[in-house]
Order: C-alpha cells, then sequence, then structure tokens
C-alpha cells in the first residue's frame, strides 16, 4: 500500500471514529443510526476505500462500544462481508446508482450479523433485532446515496487514490 493509499485510509477511519463520537448513543443496541456508515459507500467508488472503513468500524468498537469485544468480532466481520460482496458486485456492474442501491441493500440485509451479536451478548430477540438496524441502517445508507453521488462529482472518490 502506498502513501497515499495509507494517508487516505487514515483519514477515513478517523473520519469515521470522529462522526460515531458525536453520535455515539444512536450507534450501539438494537435501534442505532451509526451515520459513519454512509462513509460504507466509499468503497463503490474505489475499493482501496475498504481498509479505511474496517480500520475505521474497528477503531470505533474499540473506543466506543459497551459491548467491545462482540462489537469488534461482529461489526467488523459485517463490515468486511458487506464491502466484499460490493466489491464482488462492482465486477460485474459499473452502474454507480446501482451499486449504492446495492451497498445499501446488502449492509441492511447482511444486520442479521449484528442482530446474532446482540442476541448472544444481550439476550435481545433476534429478528426484532435485525429488523430495528436493518431499519437504522437503510436509512442511513439511504439518505447517503445522493450525499455521496453529488460529492464524488466534486471529489472523485476514484481518483483521491
Amino acid at each position: 500500500m502506498n502513501i497515499k493509499t495509507l494517508t487516505a485510509n487514515g483519514v477515513l477511519a478517523a473520519m469515521y471514529i470522529a462522526v460515531s463520537a458525536l453520535i455515539q448513543p444512536f450507534g450501539f443496541t438494537n435501534v442505532q443510526f451509526r451515520v459513519p456508515e454512509m462513509f460504507n459507500h466509499l468503497v463503490v467508488f474505489n475499493k482501496k476505500f475498504f481498509f479505511g472503513i474496517i480500520f475505521g468500524v474497528f477503531l470505533t468498537n474499540l473506543f466506543f462500544s459497551p459491548m467491545r469485544l462482540y462489537d469488534i468480532v461482529f461489526g467488523v466481520a459485517h463490515s468486511a462481508i458487506s464491502l466484499g460482496l460490493i466489491i464482488l458486485l462492482s465486477k460485474y456492474t459499473k452502474n454507480t446508482l446501482l451499486l449504492l442501491a446495492a451497498n445499501a441493500i446488502i449492509f441492511s440485509v447482511n444486520m442479521y450479523i449484528i442482530a446474532f451479536e446482540l442476541y448472544l451478548a444481550l439476550g435481545l430477540p433476534f429478528l426484532f433485532s435485525w429488523v430495528t438496524t436493518a431499519i437504522g441502517e437503510i436509512v442511513v445508507l439511504a439518505i447517503g446515496i445522493p450525499i455521496m453521488y453529488t460529492l464524488n462529482k466534486q471529489v472523485h472518490f476514484d481518483k483521491i487514490i
């Protein structure tokens, strides 16, 4: 990984952590609106953002999560699996809006991983937790689609690193 890629991913991880710190009460448990999840859309524009997102999720869960160990394992796994799927899908389509929508759907459906975590850690009902976390995820990522799409026209995420 070259220095430019490393720096961009470090800044991305720091931004993920900073935004998470601002919304901390709304980023954990079974009803969550983790606003920095919008950064997941960056991988649609450039797969090299994978590591910054993963590192941001890891550090956020390490510093802020009330269920630190569970969130590190399950949260990072959820992000890595979901990002990996969108990277794989991007090999078959280049339609940015379709990929952004697919990203929102993939992340939301995969919230079963977080629901399972909440079931194991807190004994919360699995199906209820899946539905509530998926709703929070789809809302945040749906709001993020036009934001990231518009930002990309100005910033060109695909050319940053």
